[in-house]
């Protein structure tokens, strides 16, 4: 048999150990996917179209104008798809027959709409043909035929009721329960005539725990020491012993702090066409995983991201952690070709909201940006009453003008403290002095230009020639670019620590309510405030001076706020079991999912409360209860009367997240340098620049990777991000992702069998088993042991042997050709299922 069979046939021999039990297994992923997907779909509607049909289209093709000009409404899926009188406006999945995809992108067609007015942005017409290519997903329903809207009074959401502590239900099972989190389970299960799963076997378990609570395998020792701690103890002393090592972990906080990020929508760089680096992201990465290993309490954890800067201090230091912790509200993207300042301070305030209540809340206040909400009970006056706390902010990004950028932002000073890293360079004085005299100097003639220009004007005179455009575009550019130098230096040009963050204003204020989400047309002012839906029996009051946000934080931090642990606790509960007991992790409003244990959530919410908000006190309680042991066993009865394992019958198989797979690759070839890289490529290398021109820089690996750190550490740029996160899955960064995607995708195979990375990876394995092992028997031993956290069965065994000593015996080869044939292996190994799931 030639080399390449036998390696697909060791693949396929090992890949189906890891496949699901029966098709059914398969149908039900498929079904999830799809789920999952719609939802997705209607978000992006709800969040980059509704408000583009609202704010251009509604004038004058909606039931509430009055007005269907050329016999099209726009305001409905139905209306928007049946069209006028040229035909359908929208035609799902087919952007080149839909009538309004035309119109805005001005194609050669007399209609261009919207009408006297300049063609729509760039990115604007990218999302309206994403959207219709996906199938134009629509929530929207008739006003002639649908339901009266859910009324703004009504308050008996359960998500809006204060979590209640539930008796625990009585089961006649008791003695299989760990805790009451297991009477919970067993409870459902009975009143179904249902029964849990066995147990996993203890490799199976060790392998699943150690992936969950530090995003790695389970090394060598640590299988070998739980053993022995099993027969030493019984099984709930060795298993609590596991956790609690594990908890102390380091690598917990890179686990679950870059959960946080996915929430956090955390992206070094701004996104959209310009798409401008942020190279003080990575402070706030590094301390969402301080906060998450020293387990900071998720009531702090939110205050100090939405109202740090508003903090008490003890020292300069804390003064520090505080600012970075305000990066929360500016790493978010940001249209940088916004000409318009008052449309890019709304747009910036509108995704500090939509980020705020979608990570803390799991529902968008967002959504009455331009109406009241259509399903859940939040009107316009509740938007700009926050619109009023954030517009009430100034938020610092760091990004200087240029040709490519037409936004400053900003970056924010940080107190001089030991330790803090400065990736910039610091400049002469003389240089400095040189600088603000030629910022002054152009100050000065633009000024003259001005005068000179109104003068003729008022004259009579033609201006032409007196200060061009060019003029103008040329003082400006050179002058962003000079204060974006000066930025970051002090007077003497000693470069200064800088961070991504949040300050109040000089001036705080109320916002005006903008009709129909339009900057033209500010209407009444709204005082600052919050949602009126959530009653907490507490004053909140905003002082006259005061932006709101620390009022804001508190009131969402608040022990009796309905949704804020209910959230929390739902997505601590998806990660570990992969589906949360409320499926829509990031919706809980009336178009999300009900929970399936309505009485465990609350339990758990307000037993999370109770211990002090620690995140890692809940994690050890999921871990260790009987529920979270069970095993993958797929069972036909009980997948026909529960097909998507609400109840919990068995573990769900789950694949790895894309960290964990790369984190994994480099572990087991024993290439992982576990220490934390100092900030990131974006803050290191980079710098502050656009992202297209980081392909001429030769220290920029292509793929943005080089590093065998763990993944959370790898660059997150907007639309660019590496092979080995993009390719798997990983979460968008410009949205708020309580809940990743999973699909399983041919290019996926590809970069397994073909990536560099993976390559090298399998070749150091290799490498690995040649240095700690004598024979191939022993190989085959340490690769599995290594690989799966278990030993190889009969047909494994045979068949990599087989493959191993191939070679053994032949007459060309020697040691080079042995050892590619063992990495040969290694690399079958790191692309079977088996390795990238969990069972």
């Amino acid at each position: 048999m030639r080399l390449p069979q036998l390696l697909l046939r060791l693949v396929l021999v090992l890949t189906s150990a890891a496949q699901p039990a029966c098709a059914d297994d398969a149908v039900d992923q498929a079904t999830k996917k799809k789920r999952v997907a719609t939802a997705k779909s209607v978000a992006f509607f709800e969040s980059r179209i509704r408000p583009v049909l609202v704010k251009h289209c509604y004038g004058c093709h909606s039931t509430d104008s009055g007005t269907a000009e050329g016999g099209l409404r726009v305001d409905s899926r139905k209306a928007i798809q049946a069209g006028g009188k040229r035909g359908p406006a929208v035609v799902p999945g087919n952007p080149k027959a839909s009538w309004l995809l035309k119109a805005v992108s001005h194609s050669g067609s007399r209609l261009k709409m919207p009408p006297k007015q300049k063609r729509l942005p760039d990115s604007v017409i990218a999302d309206l043909t994403a959207w219709i290519k996906v199938g134009a997903p629509d929530p929207r329903e008739d006003k002639r035929t649908k339901r009266p809207d859910i009324p703004k009074a009504d308050r008996t959401h359960w998500a809006y009721q204060p979590p209640r502590n539930p008796e625990t239900p009585t089961v006649a099972g008791k003695a299989w329960g760990k805790s009451d989190v297991d009477h919970f389970i067993l409870a459902k299960l009975e009143m179904n005539r249902m029964a849990p799963s066995p147990d996993a076997e203890p490799q199976v378990l060790l392998r699943r725990l150690h992936f969950d609570v530090v995003g790695l395998p389970p090394s060598p020792a640590a299988i070998e020491r739980f053993r022995r701690r099993i027969v030493a103890e019984d099984w709930d002393a060795a298993l609590a012993a596991e956790v609690d090592e594990l908890l102390a972990s380091p690598r917990f906080g890179e686990k679950w702090g870059r959960h946080w990020l996915d929430v956090a929508r955390f992206g070094e760089s701004s996104g959209g066409e310009a798409n401008i680096s942020f190279p003080h992201a990575w402070r706030y990465r590094d301390y969402v995983i301080d906060c998450l290993n020293a387990d900071t309490p998720f009531n702090r954890f939110l205050l100090e991201q939405i109202a740090g800067d508003l903090l008490p201090y003890k020292d300069q230091s804390e003064r520090v952690r505080l600012l970075i912790a305000t990066g929360f509200l500016a790493i978010g993207p940001k249209n940088l070709d916004e000409a318009n300042p008052r449309q890019f301070r709304a747009d910036l305030v509108d995704e500090q909201i939509d980020a705020v209540t979608r990570s803390v809340m799991a529902t968008s206040v967002a959504c009455a940006r331009c109406h009241d909400h259509k399903f859940d009970p939040f009107s316009t006056q509740d938007y700009y009453a926050l619109a009023g706390i954030f517009s009430s902010t100034r938020t610092y990004f760091g990004t200087a003008v240029s040709p490519a950028n037409r936004v400053a932002g900003d970056p924010l000073p940080l107190p001089r403290v030991d330790g803090l890293k400065i990736f910039h360079r610091s400049i002469p004085a003389k240089r400095v002095a040189a600088l603000k005299a030629e910022l002054a100097g152009m100050q000065k003639e633009k000024d003259k230009g001005m005068v000179a220009v109104r003068k003729a004007i008022a004259q009579g005179r033609d201006p032409t020639g007196i200060f061009t455009l060019r003029d103008a575009l040329r003082i400006f550019w050179r002058s962003g670019a000079i204060e974006g130098q000066l930025e970051k230096v002090d007077e003497s040009g000693n470069a200064i620590p800088l961070a991504m963050g949040t300050l109040d204003r000089d001036t705080v204020g109320d916002s005006p309510l903008l009709e129909r989400g339009d900057v033209a047309h500010p209407a009444k002012l709204v005082p600052r405030g919050f949602p009126e839906v959530i009653k907490i029996d507490e004053s909140f009051a905003i002082e006259g001076d005061q932006s709101g946000r620390l009022q804001l934080a508190r009131w969402l931090t608040h022990r009796k706020h309905p949704l804020t642990s209910r959230v929390i606790v739902n997505r601590v509960w998806s990660h570990l079991f992969g589906a949360g007991l409320v499926r829509t992790v990031d919706n809980f409003g009336a178009t999300g999912e009900r929970p399936s244990h309505p009485g465990l959530l609350d339990r758990l919410a307000v037993r999370f409360v109770q211990n002090g908000w620690s995140i890692k006190r809940l994690v050890r309680e999921i871990v260790l209860c009987r529920t979270y042991r069970q095993a993958s066993t797929f069972d036909r009865r009980a997948f026909q009367r529960d097909p998507d394992n609400r109840l919990l019958w068995r573990a769900s198989k789950r694949r790895l997240m894309a960290e964990s797979i790369r984190d994994a690759m480099l572990a087991v070839s024993d290439e992982l340098d576990s220490s934390r890289p100092e900030a990131s490529l974006v803050g290191r290398v980079i710098g502050d620049r656009p992202i297209s021109l980081i392909g001429l820089d030769k220290r920029v690996p292509a793929d943005l990777d080089g590093s065998v750190h763990r993944s959370v550490y790898l660059p997150v740029i907007r639309d660019r991000l590496p092979d080995a996160l993009e390719l798997f899955d990983f979460a968008e960064p410009s949205l708020v992702s309580g809940r990743r995607d999973t699909t399983n995708v041919p290019v996926q195979a590809l970069y397994l069998m073909n990536s560099p990375f993976v390559q090298k990876q399998a070749a150091a394995l290799a490498s690995r088993l040649a240095r700690e092992t004598r024979t191939n028997d022993g190989r085959v031993d340490a690769a599995f042991m290594l690989c799966f956290g278990r030993a190889p069965d009969a047909e494994e065994r045979q068949w990599s042997l087989g493959f191993l000593n191939r070679r053994a015996t032949g007459d060309a080869g020697g040691a080079d050709a042995k050892q590619r044939v063992l990495a040969s292996f290694c690399q079958a190994m790191l692309c079977t299922a088996e390795f990238r799931n969990l069972d």
